[in-house]
């Protein structure tokens, strides 16, 4: 089949909202610079094969470059390239592949898959760089067809819990990897920028398909750890009416020391890292608002962060974290909650329980 003959599809929405297999050829640091959740990278040309076509194409034009990459992607090498491929569209009947413009890659990929096999696999129109910008763009779209609702209330007071109960919501801090405060820092690293705007694009984008105009969205600030909120999506947060959440302190401490020391030990344990890594993670998140704690308290509760630290590895006592917990949701937590939510008082529509809070958004329509 000739290279000008192979399909092209350029309806790319649907690749998202559909979740449709996507075979990303792009050389491997392309493909770390920013992907999508359903891109699986079995590239064409590794880095150095992308270096030296480049230069060649540069110089000497695109026959010498076409040329030189046949050269070098030929034998064992190409017969590697095509299995895998083969082996992912098996697993995948329905894959559409990219390259970064849709060009010359693209098609080489689909004409030796279809040599080699038969099957004849669309590639997208435009490649990453049209992808990329639909979903740019889309965010600015999506929100002018979307009602948004804001989840706020103290620390530990089970706002993402009460998400998790809902269907029409984002998980903000879920796509970001980070729970959004000092003490947010998850066991793998954070998305990069590219990444984590393509998935909130990805998630407006499966909602409006499901016919939700009215979603929830957790309390942020323009940044999550260290990934920056769009602005314009921001500011379309920043004026939406509030739902506050009302949990008894007791229960914030529960959750808190369920979330923050139980859960936060197994992850660290699920990625093979000890238990020091997991002290570790406690002392330098406590550092991080030693300035607004002052040298004294800091120093105070670092001093009993590493008492129970020490009965935690020996013993496995988590009781020992209340207290701190309690400390650090009063001393710290709470009052900039308060001065936070003080300024925007004039947004807030309910506030109540979660048994309340949750029938109240039944009542407007929002499950």
């Amino acid at each position: 089949m000739d290279l000008d003959q192979l399909p092209s599809i350029d309806n790319l929405h649907e690749l998202f909202v559909h979740d449709i297999p996507l075979l990303d050829v792009r050389a491997p640091s392309e493909f770390a610079q920013g992907a999508f959740p359903h891109a699986h990278n079995l590239p064409l040309m590794d880095d150095q094969d992308r270096i030296a076509i480049g230069t060649c194409y540069k110089q000497s034009g695109q026959a010498a470059a076409i040329k030189l990459g046949q050269k070098r992607v030929s034998g064992d090498i190409k017969a590697e390239r095509i299995a895998a491929w083969t082996d992912f569209i098996v697993r995948n009947p329905d894959t559409v592949l990219y390259c970064f413009r849709g060009g010359l890659r693209s098609k080489i990929t689909q004409q030796w898959i279809y040599e080699a096999t038969g099957k004849i696999i669309p590639r997208v129109e435009g490649g990453y760089k049209a992808l990329r910008r639909l979903l740019l763009d889309s965010i600015e779209t999506s929100i002018q067809e979307i009602t948004p609702i804001v989840l706020s209330g103290r620390t530990g007071s089970g706002k993402t819990r009460l998400l998790y109960e809902l269907n029409a919501m984002i998980d903000l801090e879920g796509l970001a990897n980070h729970r959004g405060s000092a003490f947010g820092r998850c066991v793998t690293p954070q998305p990069s920028t590219i990444n984590f705007e393509n998935c909130l694009a990805i998630q407006l984008l499966k909602q409006l398909a499901q016919g939700r105009s009215q979603l929830v969205f957790e309390d942020e600030s323009c940044n999550i750890g260290s990934l920056h909120l769009p602005p314009v999506f921001f500011n379309f947060l920043k004026t939406a009416p509030i739902i506050v959440l009302q949990t008894p302190d007791k229960e914030r401490i529960h959750i808190t020391l369920q979330e923050y020391v139980i859960e936060m030990e197994a992850a660290f344990q699920a990625e093979g890292k000890g238990f020091a890594d997991f002290a570790t993670y406690w002392r330098s998140s406590l550092a991080r608002i030693k300035k607004r704690l002052g040298g004294q308290k800091y120093q105070e509760l670092d001093t009993y962060l590493q008492k129970i630290l020490a009965i935690h590895a020996e013993t496995g006592a988590t009781q020992g974290y209340k207290q701190l917990i309690q400390h650090l949701l009063q001393d710290y937590y709470d009052a900039m909650y308060d001065y936070q939510l003080s300024k925007k008082q004039d947004r807030v529509i309910f506030a109540d329980n979660k048994v309340a809070v949750l029938a109240y958004l039944k009542q407007q329509g929002i499950t």
